[in-house]
């Protein structure tokens, strides 16, 4: 799609039309990737369908395109970066959040990540991405009637979080009218072997690199505009049904509830590691989910949920690592698929299913 892009950005004679062409382009890619995981359409390529990795190098590929792209009007460095905003939010299906209305229909909003430590070893999945691409637009059937998923991709990046666009997708979904979401959850990459639901988030950047190679130790930034609690929490809480999702048989990996956090207890100045969870008046060093963007999606999502009264379960969920076969093992002569990675892949998909058919059924 990368090259069909870039024919077309060629063809492009203002900004305006700029504009309304990348919107579309990204919708379509974000589709294609969706319908491909889901088993419509052609495939393409030797990727099983439920890979997230094409929809991400098809996004680098048209982000390269829209960098190199010379139209022959004038386009300022803000507006070419704007355009690239609207690529990336449309090629993400973050402007496509489509909930029904109506009081027989539950609504669910799942996010997902992309691909992340490719430094280390570039053909590196993230099952987050995977699941989401599976599950959006699908409906879940309970005994309460029908769920409907929709799903979003977020990038591995710092700056995109502290400008808002965490809240800037959810907020639609997050405010009261009749398409308001019954549940949502946030999903990552986590531990080996393991789910866990995060049972509290903390307020703080640990300085780990993003895929931009950038480091970031600081509080998390809250962006201007957006509705939040004053003064900023250090912590927030998973409103999942942690018992619930534990107990029950979602599938064949190991599910915890992990209440384990680092904070500073108030009057200290060294970190210390509580398992229990944080204590009064303590500065966060690390929620359930540590330090990284796993953590602070889940804070944003549920400090947001806070400051506009919503009252659903709602959270993180850490899915296992996506991992190749025992044969497959060295990033410099491995390859890129086999079939334990897929195997893998799609049991944790399958897992993420169920947890959250657990708790479609906790919803009112």
């Amino acid at each position: 799609m990368a090259p069909d892009f870039a024919r077309v950005l060629s063809r492009v004679r203002s900004a305006a039309e700029a504009e309304r062409v990348i919107t579309r382009e990204g919708r379509a890619v974000w589709r294609r990737a969706v319908d491909r995981a889901q088993g419509r359409g052609p495939a393409g390529g030797d990727l099983s369908r439920g890979d997230d990795r094409p929809l991400y190098w098809a996004r680098l590929g048209m982000t390269r395109a829209l960098g190199q792209w010379r139209p022959g009007f004038p386009l300022t460095d803000a507006r070419r970066a704007a355009l690239l905003r609207t690529l990336e939010r449309t090629s993400r299906g973050q402007d496509s959040i489509d909930l029904p209305a109506g009081r027989h229909i539950k609504r669910i909003v799942v996010t997902g990540f992309d691909p992340f430590q490719l430094d280390a070893d570039v053909r590196r999945s993230n099952p987050s991405g995977a699941a989401a691409l599976a599950l959006d637009g699908t409906t879940i059937r309970t005994d309460d009637g029908p769920a409907r998923i929709e799903t979003v991709v977020f990038p591995v990046r710092w700056a995109d979080f502290a400008e808002g666009t965490v809240e800037r997708t959810l907020l639609p979904a997050f405010r009261p009218g009749p398409r308001r979401v019954d549940a949502f959850m946030t999903l990552s990459q986590g531990r080996a072997g393991r789910f866990d639901v995060e049972r509290t988030n903390g307020a703080w950047r640990g300085g780990y690199p993003d895929n931009a190679n950038v480091s970031r130790t600081e509080t998390v930034p809250i962006p201007a505009g957006v509705p939040t609690p004053h003064p900023q929490p250090q912590w927030t809480t998973t409103a999942l049904p942690y018992q619930r999702i534990v107990a029950a048989d979602t599938g064949p990996v190991p599910v915890y509830d992990n209440t384990t956090v680092t904070e500073i207890p108030a009057g200290a100045t060294a970190p210390v590691v509580r398992p229990d969870g944080p204590t009064p008046g303590s500065t966060a060093r690390a929620g359930g989910g540590g330090d990284y963007l796993s953590n602070e999606i889940a804070y944003r999502a549920t400090l947001l949920r806070d400051a506009v009264g919503l009252k659903v379960p709602g959270g993180h969920l850490h899915t296992p690592v996506l991992q190749f076969g025992p044969g497959n093992t060295d990033p410099a002569t491995g390859q890129i698929t086999d079939p334990d990675f897929v195997h893998n892949r799609e049991t944790i998909t399958a897992q993420v299913r169920s947890v959250l058919t657990v708790v479609v059924d906790t919803t009112r």
